[in-house]
C-alpha cells in the first residue's frame, strides 16, 4: 500500500492548486493522509480525485473542514494515529505513546518541520509542508509503504 501524507498545506494561502510535484506523488497513491491545516475544503476534494483521505483537524482549520481532533485507522494491520498539533519536542514520543498506546505510527503536523524518529515500538511522523517551509530549506511531503501490516518504508522527500 503507498501512502502519502501531507500536513499543513494552509490554502488557499500557500496552496491555490495542487503543486505538480506533489501531484507527481499522488498518482498511484493508495491512501491520503492529511495531519491538518488543510484551511479549505477545496484542497480535500482535489486530493480526493487521486486517493481516499483521511484528515485530522487543524488549527487553522474552519468549520467547513469535518474532520476529527484525532483518528486512529488500522492500514491492514498497521495501526495509525493522527493528530495535528503532538505539542512541544521535548517528551514527544513517550507523550504519543501515551495519547496514542495501540498506535504503531503516529502522524502529525503543525510545526511544518519534516520528522521521522522512533523509540520503543512507536514511530512518530511529521512529512512537513509542501507549501510553506518555514524555516526548512525545501517544502515536503512523506511517503510510506505498508506490506503485511508492517511500515516497510518511511520516507520525507522534498517537493520544492
Amino acid at each position: 500500500m503507498k501512502v502519502v501524507v501531507l500536513a499543513d498545506t494552509h490554502a488557499p494561502r500557500r496552496w491555490k492548486s495542487c503543486p505538480p510535484r506533489v501531484a507527481e506523488h499522488l498518482r498511484g497513491a493508495d491512501l491520503i493522509l492529511h495531519a491538518g491545516d488543510v484551511c479549505t475544503a477545496d484542497v480535500l476534494d482535489e486530493l480526493a480525485a487521486y486517493a481516499p483521505v483521511h484528515v485530522v483537524k487543524g488549527n487553522n482549520d474552519g468549520p467547513d473542514i469535518a474532520a476529527p481532533e484525532t483518528l486512529e485507522l488500522d492500514l491492514g494491520g498497521l495501526r495509525v494515529a493522527m493528530i495535528h498539533d503532538s505539542g512541544a519536542a521535548r517528551g514527544r514520543l513517550a507523550r504519543m505513546r501515551r495519547r496514542f498506546p495501540s498506535a504503531d505510527l503516529v502522524v502529525f503536523g503543525h510545526s511544518h518541520i519534516p520528522l521521522d524518529e522512533s523509540d520503543a515500538g512507536l514511530r512518530i511522523f511529521n512529512p512537513g509542508s509542501p507549501t510553506d517551509r518555514r524555516r526548512q530549506p525545501h517544502g515536503t511531503l512523506g511517503l510510506l509503504r505498508v506490506e503485511d501490516g508492517v511500515l516497510a518504508e518511511a520516507v520525507i522527500t522534498p517537493v520544492t
